[in-house]
């Protein structure tokens, strides 16, 4: 039997795997390995440093990314142009496995002719013109404003290149449905994460928390609506939690007695602030993705209240009780606060996310398209 090598080129160094994307990277090459693919990973390292975790792979290689001012002056997306590598390129030389590339970021390798007869394929996490314009909107920093929406016009424009590409792994059906539209062989391969099996606790939490990782404007963003529209009306203890938060965030916490900011625990203690919640709450202005977050709250915590930009195209939505305004939203912790999250709770969503989001059988999905 022959044995399946496989190129992965992270955006980022996947490990820890404490946000978003690189869980879904992290999760996603330990099943692929587990499935018994050999992995050849190669990652853009631009201060995660290099992580001994990783050596489970055939081979990990780190590139510096390049984010120098002088490679926002191109017409290609600052997020595509920082992470050009000849070293990469030349590695991939070497053989002709094929490829993965995570995200839009890391397809640059599209445009090089020396690879024009190798299997590319692409990891879609976003559709990321979507994604940046969003960012664009929430932002209040001019200049950072206008580098979004910059940004995001570049990278409509560039998104064609994934016709290059030997197939697209969208992930999820939001974004297979723009993407099919555009580009041949469109695969939807749910998110992966940490979890197997739903792991959440019976019973009833004391607190009502929101997590996500805080230096990205968005969730930021999203904490001081929340603590300003929601947790500053409700006579409960609210927790938000993540990585990095402002001092600007922290102030704002301060001003409530009921609210308490946990900054950067450690992947044990997040677990721990999931599964003793009784309500994760988690919100979104956009709909573009999966909200990885999401996984980790359905796998990990009691009830899940959201606002209906984070389920979009998840099929998540009958799991999670959806609100949009702040006084349904505060109603609706209330209403949780009282009830048991029980047994049948458990198993009910235990059935509905192996159905989507079993790490096994959509590690199968990728190595049935490719090999």
């Amino acid at each position: 039997m022959s044995e399946n090598h496989l190129h992965i080129i992270a955006f980022d160094v996947p490990y820890p795997a404490n946000y978003g994307g690189v869980i879904d990277v992290f999760y996603r090459v330990k099943a692929l390995i587990e499935a018994g693919v050999k992995v050849h990973l190669h990652c853009f390292e631009y201060g995660r440093g290099e992580q001994e975790i990783l050596n489970r792979c055939q081979e990990v290689k780190y590139y510096k990314r390049d984010t120098s001012f002088a490679k926002q002056l191109s017409l290609t997306p600052f997020i595509v142009n920082s992470r050009r590598s000849e070293a990469l390129v030349q590695d991939l030389l070497k053989d002709d496995y094929p490829i993965l590339c995570e995200g839009l970021h890391t397809t640059a390798i599209l445009l090089d002719k020396r690879l024009k007869n190798r299997k590319i394929y692409v990891r879609a996490h976003n559709v990321e013109h979507d994604y940046y314009n969003g960012l664009g909107d929430t932002e209040k920093c001019w200049w950072r404003r206008l580098f979004y929406h910059a940004e995001a016009l570049k990278l409509k424009r560039y998104e064609p290149v994934l016709k290059k590409a030997t197939g697209i792994f969208a992930i999820s059906q939001q974004d297979a449905d723009h993407f099919s539209k555009r580009y041949n062989n469109v695969v939807l391969v749910p998110g992966f994460s940490a979890s197997d099996s739903v792991c959440s606790e019976t019973g009833r939490g004391e607190y009502v928390l929101y997590h996500g990782n805080l230096s990205v404007k968005e969730n930021e963003q999203a904490a001081k609506w929340l603590i300003e529209q929601v947790f500053s009306e409700l006579d409960l203890h609210c927790i938000v939690s993540g990585l990095n938060p402002s001092e600007k965030l922290g102030k704002l916490a301060e001003k409530y007695a009921n609210v308490t900011l946990v900054a950067n625990p450690d992947d044990a203690e997040m677990i721990d602030l999931l599964r003793q919640a009784q309500v994760n709450i988690l919100v979104t202005d956009q709909p573009t993705g999966l909200k990885l977050k999401l996984l980790n709250a359905l796998y990990n915590g009691r009830f899940c209240l959201v606002n209906s930009d984070m389920v979009k195209g998840t099929s998540l939505e009958g799991l999670c009780v959806v609100a949009d305004e702040p006084d349904q939203m505060i109603a609706e912790i209330k209403r949780l606060m009282e009830e048991d999250f029980t047994e049948d709770d458990i198993e009910e969503r235990d059935a509905q996310m192996r159905q989507l989001y079993d790490n096994e059988a959509n590690a199968r999905k990728i190595v049935d398209a490719i090999f």
